[in-house]
Order: C-alpha cells, then structure tokens, then sequence
C-alpha cells in the first residue's frame, strides 16, 4: 500500500531512474489518463473570415458541437499559425451574446424588431431593384452605357477565384453595376 503510493509520486520516479523528469517518470496516473479535447472530433477545413490574407483554420466539431478552431499547419498561407483575431474565431461563434437572428430598425423607427432571414433577404434584394431601377442608365451622350453607379459591391477576401468571376458576372452584366471590386485587392 505504501509502495503504491510511493511509486505513483513522480519525484520519487525520477530518483529511482535517474532520470531528467522531463519523460514518463514525471507524469501522474492523471496525466497518463489525459487527451485532448478534439481527440475524437471531426475535422473541417475552413479559411479565417477576417482580413484579406485568407489563412487557413482547422475548425474541430462533434455532435454538432463546435469544440475549437485552430491554424491549418497544410496552409501554405499561415502553415499553422493564426493572427490574435484569427485565434479568437472560437469566441466569434460560441459568444452567448453574438446575435443569431436579423435585427432590422425601420426609418424613423425607435426600436429594433427581430425579422425571419428569408424576409430580410427579400428587402435587401427588393432595395437593390429599386435602386438599379431608378438609377439605371441606357445611353450617355448618344452611346450605349446600361450601366448603374448607384450600387457598389465590395467581395470579402475570403471568396476564391470562382466566387469572384460568378459575383463579377451578376453584378457587372446581371445588374450593371459598375462599382465591384474585392477587399482582396485593396
């Protein structure tokens, strides 16, 4: 009984090998028992969606839990390592506080009221119309411009090359807008 115990304190371990007490010597049945949190989570790659620079994350999930987000060392962007912002992309989505749902304030308004995604969508897109609609121009001094400077889009540095070219081609020929550029490139 007193052998076990003896035996289980690590300082004692490390006398009897000889030892550093950096190795297994040093470690408590507790640590033995201990693994990390994302041992038996899945893995998804995903890029960070702060700045422009794009690194990538390894975002760990189990039962549709999210459980940690860390820096994707097969990125050859940030080889694993994250930007404080980047680290804190854990705390972004699991803040008790960070809204979930659309809050709309109406013009004039006093206060906020809570609207269903699909409803918020729909204004966006009927304010969008509208604008082009009211500021769409088919010629300019005889020649042909159908075009609106009313409306601007500016990409997120997170979209791929894909995303742009189709964003490029409904906005500039779908709407004709001509103010689109990309955070990427500023």
């Amino acid at each position: 009984m007193l052998r076990d115990l003896l035996d289980a304190w690590p300082l004692l371990r490390q006398l009897r090998t000889g030892r550093d007490g950096t190795g297994a010597e040093a470690m408590s049945r507790r640590t033995r028992e201990m693994h990390s949190r994302t041992r038996d989570a899945n893995v998804a790659r995903s890029v960070c969606p702060y700045c422009g620079v794009g690194c990538g994350q390894l975002v760990y999930h189990k039962d549709g839990k999210l459980l940690a987000i860390e820096g994707d060392p097969q990125s050859p962007i940030n080889q694993g390592t994250l930007c404080p912002k980047g680290s804190a992309s854990y705390q972004l989505l699991t803040q008790p506080d960070r809204l979930t749902r659309v809050l709309y304030r109406a013009p004039r308004a006093g206060a906020w009221q809570t609207l269903d995604l699909e409803r918020a969508m729909d204004m966006v897109a009927e304010r969008v119309w509208d604008t082009r609609a009211r500021s769409f121009v088919t010629d300019e001094h005889g020649a042909a411009v159908n075009h609106t400077t009313a409306i601007a889009h500016l990409g997120g540095a997170t979209l791929d090359n894909e995303e742009n070219y189709l964003i490029k081609k409904l906005f500039t020929a779908g709407l004709g807008m001509v103010c689109v550029s990309n955070q990427a490139r500023i």
